[in-house]
């Protein structure tokens, strides 16, 4: 069986992203409790030159739609950033989910060798379609869904490993 570049990415980015959901649940259930302002949260950072959890949470959320579109060869849609609370944090990964299962398996056929370019303000990269999720896509999702993670963990919300994981 060849590698299918589909089952590949978006159904482990559906997985991630629930996972993420979950983390972001038990935050919001965290400040609660304790009678933190979420903003708190929200708005924390791990280094003064990281962004703050709603920017994670963004970025990961774009990361799943940018990356299957350009594997399927379709245009990005524009995702304006106006989350301000877990709220919209959890409508924002809502809408990614609902994006991702509307694309077609068919459309990610012989994406493994697709050209990609990521234009960068330092210069652009360019990746043929299976370098591009597994090097790139794909890590690049998993560090800002760990970096949200660990914004809440350092904040004393009581997550671990299997709530980075999820359940099987």
């Amino acid at each position: 069986m060849s590698l299918s570049m589909y089952r590949s990415s978006v159904p482990v980015f559906l997985r991630a992203l629930a996972n993420l959901s979950n983390i972001l649940n038990k935050g919001a259930e965290d400040a609660a409790a304790r009678n933190i302002d979420p903003a708190v949260y929200l708005n924390d950072r791990l280094a003064p030159n990281m962004f703050n959890l709603i920017r994670q949470v963004q970025i990961a959320c774009d990361g799943p739609i940018r990356a299957s579109c350009r594997l399927a060869g379709m245009e990005i849609p524009s995702n304006p950033d106006t989350e301000t609370t877990f709220d919209d944090l959890q409508a924002r990964i809502d809408k990614t989910v609902a994006f991702l299962k509307t694309l077609p398996e068919a459309t990610f056929e012989g994406s493994e060798t697709r050209d990609i370019t990521i234009p960068l303000p330092s210069g652009a990269l360019d990746f043929k379609g299976e370098d591009f999720l597994f090097g790139f896509a794909l890590p690049n999702v998993y560090f800002h869904i760990t970096s949200a993670y660990l914004i809440l963990r350092h904040n004393g919300v009581a997550l671990g490993k299997q709530d980075f994981l999820g359940a099987r």
